[in-house]
């Protein structure tokens, strides 16, 4: 097994922007297949029933992301559980990888199996913001007995070009404030037709999201700005090819799927599509807010009651025996 390294790496860094502390969550540092260092903020213990949940970011944005659901989760009165939100390569604490290339969805996926193997996850019900979203079909795909339930949060298998367009336009590009102040602002100023419901915490989270702490008080971009050029690589004169077969192999877990009313990536005639093919699907939008959906307050418990009833229904009635896993890793667009 892949050895863990643990540290408070994570949480001093966040402790200066007033954001997570290490009382809430540890981190944890895994090798992937190919020796680049990952991070993965582990909240809560590893409880005898309860099932763990797996939480995997966007593309440029990394696990702080997921701070107020981890804390809601794994401090649940009556169910508390273990959530490992990932930096994928490139983001957060994880190193950067010299080739920009692996910045891969197949590449990512393999990591998120080795960290998820090292910390004794065998199954797990998954929570895939955007890009995580992607990552969550390709392991139903390639991995389907390791999903027990999944949360996709403004994705799904048709992905509108004006969304990418826009990502594009400023992954790796963005300026360096000199507060989290100056960040919000920038911030605003970049997103504000997409979150015209968001409240001042919400702006700071995004900006934590999107920015990290030096030691010495200076701001600095959470990702690799080489993210770019994987969003060069695309031809957005049209949409990428739809997804339907790999979100298909959703069928045999339970999914809540959540789109922001402004969102710009996920269309609601996409929603409604993934309503007719999937048996088990819940829907949730979230109005004021586009893409992605900050998960805390209100959205948080949302996501708590679906797990949480995921694994009542799993005491009454069995889910249907998964699709075997297939030869081939499935081919995924290298988008957000």
């Amino acid at each position: 097994m892949n050895a863990v390294e643990e540290g408070r790496e994570g949480a001093a860094r966040h402790d200066r922007a007033g954001a997570a502390t290490a009382a809430e969550f540890r981190s944890s540092f895994v090798r992937a297949g190919d020796g680049l260092r990952l991070h993965a903020r582990v909240y809560g213990e590893a409880p005898d029933r309860a099932l763990p949940v797996v939480c995997l970011p966007g593309l440029a944005r990394h696990a702080e992301d997921f701070h107020a659901l981890g804390l809601r989760l794994s401090r649940d009165p009556e169910a508390p559980r273990r959530v490992i939100a990932l930096d994928y390569r490139g983001r957060g604490l994880s190193e950067h990888d010299r080739d920009w290339r692996n910045y891969d969805i197949a590449v990512e996926m393999q990591d998120v199996l080795a960290v998820l193997a090292a910390l004794d996850v065998p199954e797990a019900a998954f929570v895939g913001t955007s890009r995580g979203g992607l990552i969550v079909m390709a392991l139903a795909a390639t991995r389907p007995a390791i999903l027990r339930a999944a949360v996709m949060n403004d994705i799904g298998p048709v992905i509108d070009a004006k969304g990418l367009i826009r990502i594009r336009g400023y992954v790796g590009k963005l300026p360096t404030p000199k507060s989290w102040a100056e960040a919000v602002d920038a911030l605003k100023r970049l997103q504000g037709a997409q979150f015209p419901g968001l409240d001042a915490e919400g702006w700071l989270a995004l900006a934590r999201g999107t920015w990290t702490e030096r030691a010495d008080g200076t701001l600095a971009l959470a990702y690799d700005p080489a993210l770019t050029k994987t969003l060069e690589q695309l031809d957005l004169e049209q949409s990428p090819p739809p997804l339907w077969p790999l979100f298909e192999g959703l069928a045999h877990v339970p999914l809540l799927a959540i789109r922001g009313a402004h969102s710009d990536l996920l269309s609601a005639e996409t929603l409604g599509e993934m309503g007719r093919r999937h048996p088990r699907l819940e829907v949730e939008e979230v109005p004021g807010e586009g893409h992605a959906p900050l998960l805390r307050g209100a959205l948080a418990e949302r996501v708590a009651r679906f797990i949480a009833g995921v694994e009542a229904g799993d005491g009454r009635e069995r889910r249907a025996h998964p699709p075997a896993p297939t030869a081939e890793e499935p081919h995924m667009p290298r988008v957000r």
